[in-house]
């Protein structure tokens, strides 16, 4: 798999991150490291103990490196999110969060597939 098939995969802007990072060695680095960043967990693991401005902190977070690395459809239900949590609505992020994990998953799961084509 290619890195542009990855971004079509993902949900993302392949020509818009590359624009901003300038070389596609350089999105790859920095899409990778997204299977380690930790602002997902957190967001769930605060949502889960009803702490809305934690939860606000991880899903701004989350939605700052999505904006980043033009992981389109993630950062969009990110946004969702963050702006429910900036809100005060706990409720209605609570009703976001299926489709943020949904597009969370597809994210991890488009990486992880190149990844492992790159091992091969």
């Amino acid at each position: 798999m290619d890195l542009k098939t990855c971004y079509e995969e993902l949900g993302g802007d392949y020509e818009n991150v590359l624009g901003r990072l300038s070389r596609e060695q350089l999105v790859e680095k920095f899409m990778l490291k997204f299977l380690n960043d930790k602002s997902y967990s957190q967001l769930v693991e605060t949502m889960e103990a009803h702490d809305v401005e934690e939860a606000f902190r991880a899903a701004h977070t989350l939605k700052g490196v999505c904006q980043n690395l033009s992981f389109s459809k993630l950062n969009g239900s990110s946004v969702q999110v963050t702006e429910a949590l900036r809100a005060g609505d706990y409720d209605a992020a609570v009703q976001l969060m299926p489709q943020l994990t949904d597009d969370y998953q597809t994210v991890v799961r488009a990486i992880e597939s190149y990844k492992a084509s790159k091992e091969v």
